[in-house]
C-alpha cells in the first residue's frame, strides 16, 4: 500500500483531536480548533468529475492566455438563469462605486448581517453566481447579507475591491448595525478579501466585526508553496498553471495602475493580531488547501481564536454545490451555526452604538 500524503497524514492527526474540537464548536471559544469532516457523497465526486472536465481546461486554457476579455462579466451574466431560492428576497443597492445585494430570508430573526465577498481570481462571477450561496446562508444563519459586486481586474486594482469591502462595512454601520452584529464572509479570492478588509477597517479606525468567515480562501498571492503541496495535482477545479497566471497577473494590474513592482500584500503576511475569531473551511482535495492552514496556523500564533474545518475529499469551494452536495449543506450550517454564535456572543455590548435591525432598511 503506498506511504500516505502529508495532507493524509494531517486529517489523520486532526481526527484525533475531532472529539475536543466538535466540543468546542465552531464559534471558536477557544484557539486553534481543527475539525475533520470525512465521507465523500456520490453527489460530490459527480459534481467533482464534471468540474475536472469542464472548469478545469478552461482556467487552463485562460492561464495559458491570460485575458479577461470573455471572463470578467461571461460568467455572471450566464448565471442570471440559475432561480432565485424559494423564501429568500433580494434587491439591488448601491455603494460608492459598485452594487451589492441585499439578501434576506423571508421568515428569518434578522438580527445579525453578514458582508459576503464572492470568489472569481478578483476578476470573475458576481453577484448572480453567488446568490445562491448568499442566500443559503441567510436563511440558516437568520442573518441578511449584504453581497459586495466589488470592482474587478484588469480595469481596478485589488485595492479597489477592498474599498469596496469597506464601503459595504460602512453602508452596515450607517444603517444602524452595531459591529458585533456584522460577520464578514467570502471565498476563494474572496476570503482574501475579506481578510484584507477586516485588517483595513483597524487602520482605519473602525470597529472592528464579530467574525470572519473563509471558505477555501486565498490567502497568499505567492503561488510557490501551494504548488510544492499534493493537492496541486489532485484539485478537479484549479489547474497549477492558474495560479502563476493569476500571480503574473495581478503584478501587472499593480505596475500598470500604482507603478510599483512585486504582488499586492497577502493576509498571511499582515499582523493578525487585530482580526476577530476566524471560521476556515476548506475541501482536501483544493489546491487552496495550503492557504487555509497557513493561515490558520498563522492566526493561532497570534493569539486569534480561531477554526480550521477540512472536509475529507471536497473540492474547491464545494459550498456553492449544496442544491446537489449533502456535505456542501452541512457546511453552511456549520458557517451559519459560527455566525449565530459569534453575533450572540457579542450581542449588544460591542462598541458601536445603536443595535439596528435588518427590517429597518429592508
Amino acid at each position: 500500500m503506498a506511504a500516505p500524503s502529508s495532507i493524509e497524514r494531517q486529517i489523520a492527526e486532526a481526527t484525533c483531536d475531532v472529539g475536543t474540537a466538535h466540543q468546542a464548536g465552531p464559534e471558536c471559544n477557544a484557539l486553534g480548533q481543527t475539525n475533520v469532516f470525512l465521507g465523500n457523497s456520490i453527489q460530490s465526486k459527480a459534481i467533482a468529475h464534471l468540474l475536472r472536465v469542464t472548469v478545469k481546461p478552461a482556467l487552463g486554457v485562460w492561464a495559458r492566455v491570460p485575458s479577461t476579455s470573455w471572463a470578467a462579466r461571461v460568467v455572471d451574466q450566464a448565471a442570471r438563469v440559475l432561480p432565485p431560492l424559494d423564501g429568500v428576497g433580494h434587491r439591488r443597492v448601491r455603494l460608492m462605486n459598485c452594487d451589492a445585494d441585499w439578501i434576506q430570508a423571508h421568515d428569518a430573526d434578522l438580527h445579525s448581517v453578514v458582508l459576503y465577498l464572492h470568489g472569481g481570481g478578483f476578476l470573475s462571477c458576481g453577484l448572480n453566481t453567488h446568490r445562491r450561496l448568499a442566500s443559503r446562508i441567510s436563511q440558516s444563519a437568520d442573518a441578511s447579507v449584504l453581497s459586495v459586486d466589488y470592482r474587478l481586474m484588469p480595469t481596478h486594482t485589488i485595492d479597489d475591491a477592498v474599498a469596496d469591502g469597506i464601503a459595504g462595512y460602512q453602508w452596515l454601520l450607517a444603517r444602524g448595525f452595531s459591529p458585533a452584529q456584522i460577520v464578514i464572509a467570502g471565498d476563494s479570492a474572496g476570503g482574501y478579501l475579506a481578510f484584507m478588509v477586516a485588517l483595513a477597517l483597524d487602520d482605519l479606525g473602525l470597529p472592528r466585526p464579530a467574525g470572519l468567515v473563509a471558505l477555501s480562501p486565498l490567502t497568499d498571492l505567492d503561488p510557490a508553496k501551494k504548488l510544492q503541496h499534493s493537492t496541486s495535482e489532485r484539485c478537479p477545479v484549479l489547474p497549477r498553471s492558474a495560479l502563476s497566471a493569476l500571480s503574473s497577473f495581478a503584478m501587472r494590474v499593480e505596475h500598470r495602475s500604482r507603478g510599483v513592482s512585486g504582488l499586492p500584500p497577502s493576509p498571511v503576511d499582515a499582523d493578525l493580531r487585530r482580526l476577530p475569531p476566524v471560521l476556515l473551511q476548506v475541501g482536501s482535495k483544493d489546491l487552496l488547501y495550503p492557504d487555509s492552514r497557513t493561515m490558520f496556523d498563522r492566526l493561532v500564533e497570534a493569539g486569534v481564536p480561531a477554526s480550521l474545518e477540512i472536509w475529507d475529499g471536497q473540492f474547491h469551494v464545494f459550498q456553492v454545490a449544496a442544491d446537489l452536495v449533502p456535505e456542501a449543506r452541512k457546511a453552511i450550517a456549520r458557517v451559519a451555526e459560527f455566525i449565530r454564535g459569534r453575533t450572540t456572543v457579542q450581542g449588544g455590548d460591542a462598541e458601536g452604538g445603536h443595535v439596528g435591525t435588518a427590517r429597518e432598511i429592508a
